[in-house]
C-alpha cells in the first residue's frame, strides 16, 4: 500500500441500517461519531430514519492516520432534532484498527455492531485513500460538508446526567430491572430540575423525563400516567410548529394518551389521540420510521378502531370525530368502511333528533362508499348493504321518493341473503325487510306486501326469544304490522294481538330508550282503533296519556314529535267522532296544526297530515279549513322545489292521495265563506305548481335594476344555475351520483332562497316571487273577464273576474262533480262512434251533450256576463277551467233551439262572445308582457310525415299542409323575415329542438303520442328520436310566441294532474310562447286527415286572419272558425280545439 502509516488519508463516507434503540423509544434522528483523539471526535449529521430502520447521511469526513492508532465507532439516537441536550442513546459501539478498514480497499463493506432486540444494527462503509492537505487540520475536516466538524466535549452535569438517564433507561428496557428505571427516572428529574422553563433545553427535559416514566408505565412498574400526560403535554406547547421536534412531540402525547385509554378506557383520550393523529400524519413523510410507526398496528390502526368503538352520539362533537378518525383513513385502508359507516351513524342519528335531509343524504353517500369498499365475499358486506338499506328507507319515509325504498328492499333482500339461519344477524335483516315491505304496502297497498313482512317478523320473533336483547324491537315490529293489516282488512284479531305486543314490548323497554316514544305512539294507536270499534272509553283515554308521555320524552325539534301529534290529534278526533264535544275538536285541530307545522319532519309527512286536516275539517265544517288548505300550498310549494328534475317534481306531486282535488277544493270552501277573492288566489297557488316553480327561475327582473343594479345580476345567475342543475339531473341514473347531485341543487337552491329574500327586503319589492294577489291576478282581466270554472267534490260553481272590482259567483246548482265526469265519458263514447260515422250523418248524441253544456254550465255565465257586467256582444272573454272542466269543451256550447218567435236559431256562446282559454291567469299576464318586448319575427314549419321503422302510419298530406303553410306566412311577415321549412330527413329530434331555439312562430305537423303515465315522456315523431315534452321544457327558448300544433293528442291531460296539463299545449305555454293553436287529430286514420288536408282548413283559416297586433289574433280566428265547423258538421270539435 503507498505511502507510510505516518504519511496515510483517508475519506469515510458511511450509511446505516436495522438502527433501533435499546430503550425502544421513537428517535428524532440518527448519527454516528468517530474518536479523532482522546479529546475529539468527529460527529455526522442527524438523519432521520427511514420506515425500513436505515440511515442514509450523506456525510465524509477525511482523517488522519497518526490521530489514533484505531477507531472508535459509535452509532447514537438523539431525541432531538434541534437543541440537543447530551449525547443521545447508544445504538452500537465499535472498536477497529485502521488495517481493517484499508483491507476493503474502495468496496463498500458493512461493519455489524452487537445486537439491539435480537437484530445486528450496521454501518455501511467506504474508505478510499486521499492525498495529504497542506493544512492537515483544514483537510481533516471538509469545509463544504457542514454536518462534520469537531467538537469539544463538554463536561456539564447537565449533559452527564441526561446521558445516564438514557443509558439507564436503557438498561431496564434490555434487562426489565426496576432499578434501572428508577435510576433513569432520577436523572431525567434532576435534569428537569436543572432546566427551568426558561432554560432553552426545558421542553427537552421534559420529554425525557415523560418518556421514562411512559415505558415504566407501560410495564406496569409505575402507576401515574396523569403526570407523565401533562410532561408532554408541556413540551408540545413549548414546540409549535415549525419547531423542528413539534411532530416528534405529537407523537409522544397521542402515544401517552392511547396507552392511558388502553389501560382505563377514558373516551377522551382515544377522541384526542385521533385529533392529534390527525394533525401529525400530514407532517410525517411517507418513508420516515416516525410514518411508519404512527400508522402501524399500536399506532393510528389502534385509535381508529377504539374510536369505532365509541358509542353513537349525535353531536357535532362526536360528528367531527368521526369526519377526523376517516381522514385517517386512505382510499385502501383495511378500516376505512368501518369508518365510513360510524360516520354515516353518528349523521344519521343526527338527522332523527334534528331532521336535516342534508344529514341523511350525506349519510347515504357514506354507506354507498361502504359497500362499494366490499365486494362479494367481503365479510362485512351485509352490514353494510343492510345500513345503507336503512338510511334509504328513512330518506324515502321522509321525503317519498319511491325509487329509495325499491332500492331498500334490494338490498335489505341481499342483505338477507348473506346470512343464512345460523348468523347471528339473521333477525335483524329479517326486521328490517319486514319494515321496508310494510312501507311499501303503506305506499301502494298490495296485500302480499304486508303478509309477507308479518311472516318475516314473526321469524325474526322466533330468533329472539325471552331475555334476548332485541326481543322487544321485534315485539313491537310485528305489532306495528298486524295493526297495519287491521288498518286494511279490520281482522279484529290482528288488533288484538298488536295490542298485546305493543304491551309486552312496552314492559321490556327501559324507561331512557331512545324509541320508547315510539312504543308509546303506536300502542296508542291501537287503542284508539279499538275505541272505535268497541267504544270503551278508557281506550281512548289511555291513548291520550300514552301521547303526552311520548311529547314529554322528546325534545322541542325532535322530528318524531309529528308523530306525537298526529297520535294525539288521531285520539281527540275519534272521541269527537264518538261524543262529539266541541272541545276534542278543538283540541284536534290544534294537534292538526302543531303536527303540520313541526319544521324538522319531512314534507311528505306534513302534507299527509294536513291534507286530512283539511278534509276533516270540511266535514266538520271547522272554520280552520281554509287555514289548511293555505298550509297545505305552502307545503307542496316547498315539497317540490326540493326535487332537483323535472320528473321527480310530477312524483312528488302525484304522491299524495286527495292532493289533485286541493285546488278546487280550497276554492270551493272559499266560496262557500263568501270569500271570491280569496278563492281565486286558492285556485290560482294551487294550480299549476310544477310550472309555476319553473318560470320562476326565469322571472324577469328588469324592474329590479333601477332599485339595486346587482341584485338582478346575482339572482338571474343563481337562477340560471339551479335551472342548469334541474336539466342536467334528469340525464343522471346512477345512484350515488344523483344523491350527490341532490345535495348540490339543493345547496344552489338555499343560495336562491337567500337571494330572493334579499329581494323582497326593498320596499317595492317585499311579494317578489311570492302568491300573487287578486289585485295583480285581477290584470288578467284587462281585455276582457276571465271565468274560472270550479269542479269540486263539495260544489260545482264559476267565478268571474272582471276587468275592475270584485270577482262574481256564478252558483251550478244544477251540476256535480260525478255528472262531470260522466258528461267527459259521454263525450269520449261519441267521438269514438262518430270517428265510424259518414261526415253527413247526424251526430245526435254530440248535439245532446253540446246542449247540457249550454243549458247547466255556460247560460248562467252568460247571464252574470250580460246582465250584471253588461258585456257587449263579441267581445273577448278567457275561460279557466280547472279539474274535470278541463275536459269539457265548453267554448262549444251550443242551445241548438229555435227563438221564441222563430226569427232564427238561438246564439250559441261563439256567437255571442269569442271565447279563449288559459290556463292559469298568471299564465296570461305572463304571455302578455312577454309581448311587450317581441323580436323580429322568424317562421319555421317542422312537419314529418314519414317517421321511421314502427313510429306510425306515413301521413300522406303533410307534405301539402306544409306548402300551404308557407304561401300563408309569406302573406303575413314582411320580406325580410326568415321563413324556414323543414321535412323529411332534416325533421329530426335536434333540427326541430334547434328550430324551436331559433324562431319566433313554429308550425308543426306529425305524429303526436299521449303517455299517460310518464307525460313527460309525450312526444311528437321525428324522424329519428322522439321529440318529448321534456326536451322542449328543458330549452330556453326566448323568442317563442306562437306555436300551431297539427298533430294527434296534443291537447290530452294527464289524469294524475290534470290541473297541470301535461300535454303540448302547457308545453308550449312551459316555454313561453305566448300563443298556440293545435289541430287535435283523434286517430282518424289517413281517409279523414286527408279530407281535412291535415288541418290544411283550421290552417288556412288561422293564418289568413293573423296580423303584426299579437298572435292572439290568430287564437281569435281560429276559435271563431271552430264554432262554424261545429254548426255546419257537428263533428269537428273534437279535431280542432284552442
Amino acid at each position: 500500500m503507498p505511502g507510510s502509516s505516518e504519511s496515510r488519508y483517508i475519506k469515510l463516507e458511511g450509511n446505516g441500517k436495522n438502527l433501533q434503540t435499546p430503550s425502544e423509544r421513537i428517535p428524532a434522528g440518527i448519527y454516528t461519531s468517530v474518536n479523532v483523539d482522546s479529546r475529539r471526535r468527529w460527529k455526522s449529521a442527524i438523519s432521520v430514519s427511514s420506515s425500513d430502520e436505515s440511515v442514509v447521511w450523506g456525510n465524509s469526513v477525511i482523517l488522519s492516520s497518526h490521530s489514533l492508532p484505531a477507531l472508535s465507532v459509535v452509532i447514537r439516537a438523539s431525541f432531538e432534532l434541534g437543541r440537543m441536550l447530551g449525547g443521545g442513546e447508544v445504538i452500537g459501539e465499535l472498536q477497529m484498527s485502521w488495517d481493517q478498514l484499508l483491507d476493503h480497499g474502495d468496496e463498500p463493506f458493512d461493519l455489524s455492531f452487537p445486537p439491539v432486540r435480537g437484530v445486528h444494527p450496521s454501518l455501511e462503509l467506504k474508505v478510499a485513500i486521499v492525498h495529504a492537505c497542506d493544512d492537515q487540520d483544514d483537510a481533516l475536516f471538509d469545509a463544504s460538508d457542514a454536518g462534520c466538524k469537531l467538537q469539544p466535549l463538554v463536561d456539564c452535569e447537565i449533559v452527564r446526567h441526561t446521558d445516564a438517564g438514557h443509558a439507564q433507561l436503557a438498561a431496564y428496557v434490555t434487562g426489565e430491572t426496576v432499578s434501572h428505571l428508577i435510576d433513569a427516572v432520577k436523572h431525567f428529574q434532576l435534569v428537569l430540575d436543572q432546566c427551568p422553563v426558561s432554560h432553552p433545553d426545558h421542553a427537552t427535559a421534559l420529554t425525557n423525563l415523560a418518556c421514562a416514566r411512559l415505558i415504566g408505565y407501560i410495564s406496569n412498574d409505575l402507576e401515574d400516567i396523569d403526570v407523565t400526560t401533562s410532561l408532554f403535554r408541556d413540551a408540545l406547547a413549548l414546540r409549535p410548529q415549525p419547531h423542528p421536534d413539534h411532530t416528534l412531540s405529537l407523537y409522544n402525547l397521542t402515544e401517552a394518551l392511547s396507552w392511558r385509554h388502553n389501560k382505563e378506557s377514558t373516551a377522551a383520550d382515544i377522541r384526542e389521540a385521533a385529533q392529534l393523529y390527525h394533525e401529525l400524519l400530514p407532517l410525517c413523510p411517507e418513508s420516515t420510521y416516525l410514518r411508519s410507526i404512527a400508522v402501524g398496528e399500536n399506532g393510528v390502526d389502534y385509535v381508529i378502531r377504539r374510536c369505532n368503538k365509541l358509542p353513537k352520539d349525535a353531536s357535532d362533537k362526536d360528528i367531527h370525530l368521526r369526519r377526523v378518525v376517516l381522514e385517517l383513513c386512505p382510499l385502501d385502508h383495511q378500516l376505512r368502511p368501518r369508518a365510513l359507516d360510524k360516520l354515516a351513524r353518528a349523521v344519521q342519528a343526527r338527522f332523527d333528533q334534528h331532521g336535516s335531509i342534508d344529514d341523511l343524504d350525506t349519510s347515504i353517500q357514506l354507506r354507498r362508499e361502504a359497500v362499494s369498499l366490499c365486494p362479494e365475499g367481503h365479510a362485512g358486506r351485509d352490514t353494510y348493504l343492510n345500513n345503507l338499506a336503512d338510511s334509504l328507507l328513512s330518506r324515502f319515509h321522509h321525503q317519498g321518493k319511491p325509487n329509495d325504498l325499491d332500492e331498500a328492499i334490494s338490498l335489505h333482500k341481499e342483505a338477507l341473503r348473506l346470512r343464512p339461519v345460523e348468523h347471528k344477524y339473521r333477525d335483524v335483516s329479517l326486521d328490517n325487510l319486514g319494515g321496508a315491505l310494510a312501507a311499501r304496502f303503506n305506499e301502494r297497498g298490495d296485500i302480499d306486501d304486508i303478509t309477507r313482512a308479518i311472516s318475516l317478523y314473526r321469524e325474526s320473533l322466533t330468533l329472539c326469544p325471552p331475555g334476548h336483547p332485541r326481543r322487544d324491537t321485534m315485539l313491537h315490529n310485528l305489532a306495528l304490522a298486524l295493526d297495519v293489516r287491521y288498518d286494511k282488512s279490520h281482522v279484529s284479531e290482528d288488533l288484538d294481538e298488536a295490542i298485546d305486543l305493543y304491551c309486552e314490548s312496552l314492559r321490556l323497554r327501559r324507561l331512557d330508550h331512545p324509541e320508547r316514544h315510539r312504543n308509546l305512539l303506536n300502542l296508542s294507536s291501537a287503542l284508539c282503533s279499538r275505541f272505535r270499534q268497541t267504544q270503551k272509553n278508557e281506550d281512548v283515554e289511555e291513548a291520550i296519556t300514552l301521547c303526552q308521555q311520548s311529547l314529554e320524552a322528546l325534545h322541542s325539534l325532535h322530528p318524531d314529535r309529528h308523530y306525537s301529534y298526529f297520535r294525539l290529534r288521531e285520539a281527540y278526533m275519534s272521541r269527537y267522532q264518538i261524543l262529539h264535544d266541541p272541545a276534542d275538536l278543538s283540541l284536534a285541530i290544534e294537534n292538526f296544526r302543531l303536527a303540520s307545522r313541526h319544521p324538522t319532519q319531512g314534507f311528505p309527512e306534513r302534507i299527509r297530515e294536513v291534507i286530512e286536516w283539511a278534509r276533516q275539517a270540511e266535514v266538520c265544517g271547522h272554520e280552520s279549513t281554509l287555514e289548511a288548505y293555505q298550509m297545505c300550498f305552502e307545503h307542496f310549494d316547498s315539497h317540490v322545489m326540493t326535487r332537483s328534475s323535472i320528473t321527480s317534481r310530477r312524483e312528488a306531486a302525484t304522491a299524495f292521495r286527495g292532493a289533485r282535488s286541493l285546488p278546487v277544493d280550497a276554492a270551493s270552501c272559499a266560496i262557500r265563506r263568501d270569500n271570491l277573492r280569496q278563492a281565486v288566489e286558492l285556485v290560482e297557488q294551487g294550480r299549476g305548481q310544477q310550472w309555476s316553480l319553473a318560470s320562476r327561475l326565469r322571472n324577469p327582473v328588469e324592474d329590479l335594476e333601477s332599485a339595486n343594479p346587482t341584485l338582478p345580476r346575482d339572482y338571474s345567475e343563481i337562477s340560471k344555475r339551479v335551472s342548469n342543475a334541474t336539466q342536467s339531473s334528469a340525464t343522471i341514473t346512477d345512484r350515488a351520483a344523483a344523491d350527490r347531485e341532490a345535495m348540490e341543487y339543493r345547496r344552489l337552491t338555499t343560495q336562491w332562497e337567500a337571494a330572493v329574500a334579499e329581494i323582497r327586503d326593498l320596499p317595492a319589492f317585499s311579494r317578489f316571487l311570492l302568491p300573487p294577489s287578486y289585485e295583480e291576478l285581477q290584470a288578467a282581466a284587462r281585455q276582457g273577464p276571465v271565468i274560472i270554472l270550479i269542479a269540486s267534490r263539495y260544489s260545482c260553481s264559476a267565478i268571474i273576474v272582471p276587468t275592475s272590482g270584485d270577482p262574481h259567483h256564478v252558483p251550478l246548482p244544477s251540476i256535480a262533480l260525478a255528472d262531470l265526469k260522466i258528461l267527459k265519458d259521454r263525450f269520449t263514447r261519441a267521438i269514438r262512434e262518430s270517428s265510424r260515422m259518414n261526415p253527413r250523418e247526424s251526430r245526435t248524441d254530440l248535439i245532446v251533450l253540446l246542449r247540457i253544456i249550454w243549458d247547466q254550465i255556460m247560460l248562467p255565465i252568460v247571464d252574470v256576463l250580460e246582465h250584471v257586467l253588461k258585456l257587449k256582444h263579441r267581445s273577448r272573454i278567457w275561460l279557466c277551467p280547472t279539474a274535470a272542466f278541463t275536459s269539457i269543451p265548453l267554448h262549444a256550447a251550443h242551445p241548438f233551439q229555435t227563438k221564441p218567435d222563430r226569427s232564427g236559431k238561438e246564439p250559441c256562446l261563439e256567437d255571442l262572445y269569442i271565447c279563449s282559454y288559459t290556463p292559469t291567469l298568471s299564465a296570461l299576464i305572463r304571455s302578455r308582457q312577454l309581448m311587450k318586448k317581441r323580436v323580429p319575427p322568424s317562421f319555421v314549419a317542422i312537419g314529418q310525415g314519414q317517421p321511421g321503422a314502427g313510429k306510425g302510419k306515413a301521413l300522406l298530406a303533410v307534405d301539402n299542409e306544409l306548402e300551404l303553410v308557407h304561401k300563408l306566412v309569406h302573406k303575413l311577415v314582411s320580406a325580410t323575415a326568415n321563413r324556414t321549412t323543414i321535412s323529411g330527413d332534416e325533421a329530426t329530434r335536434a333540427g326541430a329542438l334547434s328550430a324551436l331555439q331559433e324562431n319566433t312562430w313554429v308550425h308543426l305537423a306529425c305524429h303526436g303520442k299521449q303517455d299517460p303515465q310518464q307525460p313527460y315522456d309525450s312526444h311528437f315523431v321525428m324522424r329519428d328520436e322522439h321529440l318529448t315534452l321534456l326536451d322542449i321544457m328543458e330549452r330556453h327558448l326566448p323568442q317563442a310566441e306562437f306555436a300551431f300544433l297539427s298533430a294527434c293528442h296534443t291537447a290530452v291531460g294527464d289524469e294524475e294532474t290534470p290541473d297541470e296539463v301535461m300535454g303540448g299545449r302547457r308545453c308550449c305555454r312551459k316555454t313561453r310562447r305566448r300563443s298556440f293553436l293545435r289541430v287535435y287529430v283523434w286517430r282518424f286514420g289517413e281517409r279523414w286527415r286527408h279530407g281535412l288536408h291535415e288541418g290544411s282548413l283550421g290552417t288556412e283559416l288561422c293564418y289568413a286572419r293573423g296580423d303584426d297586433e299579437s298572435a292572439a289574433r290568430a287564437e281569435d280566428s281560429f276559435c271563431s272558425y271552430w264554432c262554424v265547423v261545429v254548426r255546419r258538421i257537428g263533428v269537428v270539435w273534437y279535431i280542432f280545439t284552442c
